[in-house]
């Protein structure tokens, strides 16, 4: 099975942002997750595993991430997305 590496990013994000979606014939690891607050204020994030299916995982609910910091997710863990059927959206507000 073929390793290749990919690194997803979004910037300026106000809302709800697919960052990742699965390809056709594809299954994807995610190894990790960081949100950072650029802003000068503190936002809230959920971080969601979308399924097709309708059963979708909140991986993170409502967190607080400080103005300046970041919040990584996943840290030494991982989540296996399947192809066609999964997406990770990103809600900041």
């Amino acid at each position: 099975m073929p390793n290749t590496f990919k690194v997803k990013t979004d910037t300026g994000v106000t809302g709800e942002a697919t960052i990742y979606t699965v390809g056709g014939s594809t299954t994807t690891v995610v190894l990790g997750c960081l949100i950072g607050n650029t802003t000068t204020g503190q936002v809230t994030t959920t971080v969601t595993l979308v399924n097709n299916d309708g059963d979708n995982v909140a991986l993170l609910t409502n967190a607080p991430v400080p103005a300046g910091s970041s919040l990584e997710l996943l840290s030494g863990n991982k989540v296996v997305m399947e192809k066609l059927t999964s997406k990770l959206v990103v809600v900041i507000e």
